[in-house]
């Protein structure tokens, strides 16, 4: 059976659930995005990767800037979906939106809820060192990812993987649950289970406080904030006096006596740091302030760091 469906995203992970239900046969009625921005040193108006997907499909897109002043739910009465998909849209949905769907509003989310409600779970499961995450479906509700869970899929976290990684894969498992989870409410066999709100934990939105990088701690857990911080706003570290983002980092198999912050070595393999709890860090690619993201060891080469 096909559902009849209105879409709401904005961002990548969202783009790639809106092509899976595409491509999946339900029919969809709209398309719900963010209003295009600037970007570049152009600043030319961009459309979001929701918009350009929804562009290639010959699909109607809506932008509102209000979904509260009547006539965003004037509108969706018009296009009659049967559901409304949100992923990663970015606005808060009213009641009465949430209300008008036959089935409902179901809320694509990158965590296992309810762990991590908010604006940044990728990120934050890397930041705590989680050794597994996954994508949650749940109905919506007025209160911040707090709906009744329909599905979920788990996998594990690489040590090794960045934020970047990890959301490439969970939008793919994502888009795939989608899919399943559409149709199990199509045919009405579709589950609900209330989150238990005893194990609620928060993913708020990322800041630049969270970057500098503060060598007491074990190597293990600023390898963690580097590939956590991935692309925005980036783990810093200063640097022989140099201000720099830190891009890639790898937890070295060694122990040193040294005082956290000492360089051990700088060299050809990049730049290894003692760590707090004798922990030995390399730093394996950086940028340093106004300069280009390189190889530690290419940018050793033209900055030498003295070891200690």
């Amino acid at each position: 059976m096909s559902l009849r469906i209105v879409y709401m995203g904005t961002p990548e992970i969202a783009r790639v659930c809106l092509e899976r239900i595409y491509q999946d046969g339900h029919d969809i009625a709209a398309v719900y995005t963010k209003i295009d921005t600037p970007k570049n040193r152009g600043m030319k108006l961009q459309p979001t990767p929701v918009k350009l997907c929804a562009m290639v499909h010959d699909l109607p897109v809506y932008q509102p800037t209000k979904l509260r002043d009547g006539t965003a739910l004037e509108t969706i009465r018009s296009l009659a979906p049967d559901l409304i998909v949100v992923a990663a849209y970015g606005r808060i949905l009213p009641q009465d939106i949430l209300d008008y769907p036959k089935y409902g509003c179901i809320n694509v989310h990158s965590s296992l809820l309810p762990k991590y409600r908010g604006a940044a779970p990728i990120h934050w499961s890397i930041l705590n060192g989680d050794k597994e995450t996954g994508v949650t479906i749940m109905h919506m509700a007025l209160a911040l990812d707090a709906g009744d869970i329909i599905s979920q899929v788990k996998t594990p976290i690489d040590p090794d993987e960045t934020v970047e990684m990890l959301h490439d894969r969970l939008a793919r498992l994502g888009a795939d649950l989608l899919v399943e989870t559409v149709q199990n409410i199509a045919d009405g066999t579709a589950t609900r289970t209330p989150q238990d709100e005893s194990q609620v934990t928060l993913a708020p939105m990322l800041s630049r406080e969270l970057s500098p990088m503060d060598w007491t701690k074990p190597a293990r857990t600023l390898h963690d904030q580097v590939r956590g911080l991935i692309p925005w706003p980036s783990a810093t570290a200063e640097l022989n006096g140099v201000k720099c983002k830190i891009f890639a980092t790898a937890v070295l198999d060694e122990a040193t006596g040294k005082a956290p912050g000492s360089v051990l070595a700088a060299d050809k393999k990049g730049l290894k740091i003692a760590c707090g709890e004798g922990t030995v860090l390399r730093i394996d690619t950086l940028q340093a302030a106004g300069g280009k993201r390189m190889a530690a060891a290419d940018y050793l080469r033209g900055h030498p760091i003295p070891v200690d």
